[in-house]
C-alpha cells in the first residue's frame, strides 16, 4: 500500500502545481477506473468526481458495477447516458467499421469528462495501466485523454492485487478485462496475447518467439499514441 500512498500524494502535488481544485474520473465499470476512483477520493475527499457516461446498453452491468463502486467510495457521481447522441452520429455519417464506431465513444466520454472537470476547475485523471499504456491499447484523444495518469506504472496483475487490498467490489475484480465498445469485445481476444504474456515479455521472462513478435509489432504501430504530435520542420532561409 506504500506505493498507492506514493500515488496520493503525487496526485495532490500536480493538482496543486496546476492550480486546479480537485479531480474527475471516468467509470467504466472495470476495475482500471475503479482503483483509479480509489485513488482520486483518496486525494481530493470533498473535490473529485466519478462520471459515468453508458452508450452501449447492451452493458448494463457495467453502469451497474460502477454505481456500486461510487456508492461503496462516498464518491460523488454523474450518469450521463449518451446513447441517444452517439446513435445520432452514427446515423448521420453512416459509419460502419467496429473500430470506427468504439472509438468515437471513447471520444465523447473524454469531451464530458472534461466538461465536468473544467466547470469544477479540475484535472481528469486517466485509467490506462501499464501494458494498456506500452502497447497502446487506448483511443488516441480518447480514454488516452487525460491530465495525469496515476496507475501507468503498475502491471494489470499488480492493478488486480491492489484492488483486492482496498476493497474494490468483488463484481469488478472478477469481470473480464473489456473496453466495453461492442458485443462479445474482451481487451485480450482483440490483443491477441494475454495481460500476462505483456508483463512476462516487459521482464525479460518471454520466452515464446511468436507472441515476443506480436507484442513488438502491437508496440510499434501504437508508437504514434505515445509520443508529442510530430510538427513539420522550421522554415529554412
Amino acid at each position: 500500500m506504500k506505493y498507492l500512498d506514493q500515488i496520493i500524494n503525487w496526485i495532490k502535488d500536480q493538482v496543486k502545481k496546476a492550480n486546479c481544485s480537485g479531480v474527475a474520473v471516468g467509470i467504466s465499470g472495470g476495475i482500471d477506473s475503479a482503483l483509479v476512483a480509489y485513488l482520486a477520493k483518496k486525494a481530493f475527499p470533498n473535490d473529485s468526481i466519478g462520471i459515468l457516461i453508458p452508450i452501449n446498453k447492451n452493458r448494463q452491468f457495467d453502469l451497474e458495477d460502477g454505481l456500486e463502486l461510487v456508492k461503496k467510495l462516498d464518491l460523488d457521481y454523474k450518469v450521463i447516458d449518451l446513447s441517444h447522441e452517439y446513435q445520432s452520429m452514427i446515423d448521420k455519417m453512416n459509419v460502419q467499421l467496429d473500430l470506427t464506431k468504439g472509438n468515437m465513444q471513447a471520444r465523447l466520454r473524454m469531451t464530458t469528462i472534461y466538461a465536468f472537470a473544467q466547470e469544477r476547475n479540475y484535472l481528469v485523471l486517466g485509467t490506462d495501466n501499464k501494458a494498456e499504456y506500452d502497447l497502446g491499447y487506448f483511443t488516441k484523444w480518447g480514454d488516452g485523454g487525460c491530465d495525469l495518469l496515476p496507475i501507468v506504472n503498475l502491471y494489470k496483475s499488480e492493478v488486480f492485487e491492489y484492488a483486492k487490498k482496498v476493497g474494490i467490489p468483488i463484481n469488478i475484480i472478477n469481470k473480464i478485462p473489456s473496453a466495453g465498445l461492442w458485443d462479445d469485445q474482451s481487451d485480450e481476444k482483440e490483443l491477441g496475447f494475454t495481460y500476462d504474456d505483456y508483463e512476462q515479455y516487459d521482464k525479460n521472462l518471454l520466452t515464446d518467439q511468436q507472441l515476443i513478435e506480436k507484442i513488438k509489432l502491437q508496440i510499434s504501430k501504437t508508437n504514434h499514441k505515445r509520443i508529442e504530435i510530430p510538427k513539420a520542420p522550421k522554415r529554412s532561409e
